[in-house]
């Protein structure tokens, strides 16, 4: 059974930094690819990070420039550095992992930016 926690998350200014981290329960070579999706309230889950096997990345363009996902396959974590953060940031953050055809989540960690 995959587990994947999410933590890092929490309250920060507009302008400021975080960095959640996901930590698998095994290795993270078994996952075709990694993400961190958000869900803002109202609104639908969508993508803001994905990483491939081979390390390969892309960005919501929201975030390009500001964000920067990457993982250590030693540690078993994946990581979001979320810069210059901003108020419409502010949602819950999940992490995904695909074993395709399979995909598992993270309970998700909070992240909320003030004005």
């Amino acid at each position: 059974q995959v587990q994947l926690v999410e933590s890092g998350g929490g309250l920060v200014q507009a302008g400021g930094s975080l960095r959640l981290s996901c930590a698998a329960s095994g290795s993270i070579f078994r996952f075709n690819a990694m993400g961190w999706y958000r869900q803002a309230p109202g609104k639908q889950r969508e993508l803001v990070a994905s990483i491939a096997i081979g390390g390969s990345t892309n960005y919501a363009d929201s975030v390009k420039g500001r964000f920067t996902i990457s993982k250590d396959n030693a540690k078993n974590t994946m990581y979001l550095q979320m810069n210059s953060l901003k108020p419409e940031d502010t949602a819950v953050y999940y992490c995904a992992a695909d074993n395709t055809p399979l995909r598992y989540w993270g309970q998700g960690t909070q992240v909320t930016v003030s004005s």
